[in-house]
């Protein structure tokens, strides 16, 4: 028998992917052109300040090759644009377009969408019951931040 701990991520992950399944194809006709990686390298790039590679690689926990790869992309689609500052010529930084700025605003509006759906089993929990869960998510998921640093710091 499967203990609690198993249990529990695998519950997490059956989860993730049935909620990843159930939303991909609205995702996908109403985003259509763009991959998810995309539109997320769009999102960090318009909620941060002054965001380069190396600040789109870390909000979206992947290589700076990766992060590079993405802005290459978005660049060719003319939805974000490269700039530079006067007093740092060498660092390339990223600022998201008016149409990039529209995929943003859809993919939020997407999200309201799917956590309206979603509102009616939370209106179930108790606030204890919610209170408990996110304490638990909050102390995983550091926990899980500490294991990719270690990592980082090994390879």
């Amino acid at each position: 028998m499967m203990d609690k701990e198993a249990e529990i991520i695998q519950a997490f992950t059956a989860l993730f992917y049935k909620k990843s399944w159930l939303e991909q194809g609205i995702m996908e006709a109403q985003l259509s052109g763009y991959k998810s990686s995309e539109i997320h390298c769009l999102e960090a790039i318009a909620k941060q300040t002054d965001p380069n590679v190396t600040k789109i690689a870390e909000a979206l926990h992947m290589t700076r090759g990766a992060a590079s790869k993405l802005t290459k992309k978005l660049l060719k689609k003319e939805v974000i644009e490269s700039y530079q500052k006067a007093d740092n010529k060498k660092e390339v930084y990223f600022h998201v377009l008016p149409e990039g700025q529209a995929v943003v605003t859809k993919h939020d509006q997407l999200h309201q969408q799917f956590q309206e759906r979603d509102h009616v089993v939370f209106e179930e929990a108790t606030d204890e019951q919610l209170t408990s869960l996110l304490n638990f998510i909050e102390t995983y998921s550091a926990h899980i931040d500490q294991a990719i640093e270690n990592q980082k710091i090994n390879h």
